[in-house]
């Protein structure tokens, strides 16, 4: 349903893909075969520490599994032996200049050609996507801080997206995107706050994410975007939230608040619900108790408080109806009764009850009420069916002590008739 790379240019393609298998792309060059011989594997195999740590880690790479040698990202001559394979003339350059990394990814991931040969789905334009977010447009200024492709899908190894050990696996990305943007002294020249994902963590989004392994709900990317990260200003930020909720977006067209958030240059969806620290909707926040958003803008006596207010009452009335009807079900049902069919209402009833909550962005009582009518009578039929089954119950439970009391009188009657012939007998 949603990209999940991560907000810079990606350099590696997804599962079980690389550059074309037994070629390498030597800086600068074209494909060409691979050596029988790759000197640098077995050269920085042979060593300890930091040295030996990227021969290792490309065993699990999906360059390296797709038989991407070093030297289409490094340069050098891998057929020569020892330091023989670093020369110059071969376009040798060692560590890429991090300012380079994004173009030097792109030599391979923005080529539809290349990438059709693994994976056609696999975009090729985040490069140029790269180029218009603010870290690409930062690091052009020559800031040298900003996340380029290594910073968020690693290097030594570069795992897919779809291994749970990337950075860029869904549950990771969050974390990821939190090792600058919660780094107070990195974030301090750009003025960038740094709580996002502390406060993201405990949001609804962050729980459902985190905490039970949504892959469904948001991570940073899904709002800020991938490649092209930008920061949602406050004309898009409804249309970013309308991703996932569609509905409540055209609700909220049509309602009067529309035209007022555009008037004020409010920033819609987060004027209520927040940012990062989105919570868990409740009915809580409508109306004119303690909590309530509506307070925000609309003071006691207003006719925005007041809509809010009979919104509400709507709301508590249909679930007063549900929670009537469940208790009279949960009576009927522990008496052995079946009342499975009135279930099925009690069920609609609370599908109305949903909607109607998500109708009040509409901020129109009517249409609320229209909503919650319909879930008050199916909460009026789940009630009548539980005090039909209950009155059986007292029905059946009568006629069982009437039962009782004529097979107890009978009995009686024939141990009296018994005693009678025994003593007629005698």
């Amino acid at each position: 349903m949603r990209s999940r790379a991560l907000l810079c240019f990606v350099p590696v393609v997804a599962a079980g893909v690389g550059i074309w298998a037994g070629r390498a792309l030597p800086l600068g060059s074209p494909a060409q075969a691979a050596p029988s011989v790759d000197s640098c594997t077995t050269c920085h195999q042979s060593l300890t520490g930091k040295l030996a740590a990227p021969a290792e880690g490309m065993t699990e790479d999906v360059h390296g599994r797709a038989e991407l040698r070093c030297a289409g990202c490094h340069g050098g001559d891998p057929a020569r032996s020892g330091m023989d394979a670093h020369d110059r003339s071969a376009g040798f350059a060692g560590v890429p200049d991090r300012r380079q990394i994004p173009r030097q990814c792109a030599r391979c991931h923005e080529d539809p050609g290349l990438m059709r040969r693994f994976n056609p789905s696999l975009p090729t334009d985040q490069f140029a996507r790269y180029l218009t977010s603010e870290h690409g447009k930062r690091l052009a200024a020559g800031d040298r801080n900003v996340a380029v492709c290594t910073s968020c899908h690693g290097v030594h190894p570069v795992r897919a997206v779809s291994d749970s050990r990337s950075p860029v696996f869904p549950t990771n990305v969050p974390a990821t995107c939190a090792r600058c943007h919660a780094d107070a002294a990195l974030m301090k020249p750009y003025g960038i706050p740094t709580s996002q994902f502390a406060e993201y963590r405990e949001s609804v989004h962050g729980q459902a994410l985190l905490r039970r392994g949504n892959r469904q709900a948001p991570a940073c990317n899904d709002c800020h975007g991938n490649h092209g990260a930008v920061p949602p200003g406050v004309e898009s930020v409804a249309n970013v939230c309308a991703q996932c909720h569609r509905a409540t977006r055209d609700l909220f067209l049509r309602s009067p608040h529309k035209k007022a958030f555009d008037t004020l240059g409010m920033a819609e969806c987060t004027v209520c619900h927040g940012t990062h620290d989105i919570a868990f909707p409740t009915d809580a926040m409508l109306g004119q108790e303690q909590g309530s958003v509506c307070l925000q803008c609309h003071p006691a006596g207003t006719p925005g408080l007041r809509a809010a207010v009979e919104m509400r009452g709507t709301l508590e009335e249909v679930k007063a109806a549900i929670a009537q009807a469940e208790t009279v079900l949960k009576r009927a049902a522990g008496a052995g009764m079946d009342v499975g069919d009135a279930r099925i209402d009690l069920d609609e009833a609370t599908s109305q009850l949903i909607r109607a909550r998500a109708v009040t962005h509409s901020v129109n009582p009517l249409d609320v009420r229209r909503v919650t009518a319909a879930g008050l009578t199916a909460a009026g039929r789940a009630r009548a069916v539980g005090e039909a089954a209950l009155a059986e119950v007292g029905f059946r439970r009568r006629g069982l002590g009437v039962s009782v009391a004529v097979i107890a009188f009978v009995a009686v009657l024939l141990w009296l008739k018994l005693q009678e012939l025994k003593r007629t007998s005698q």
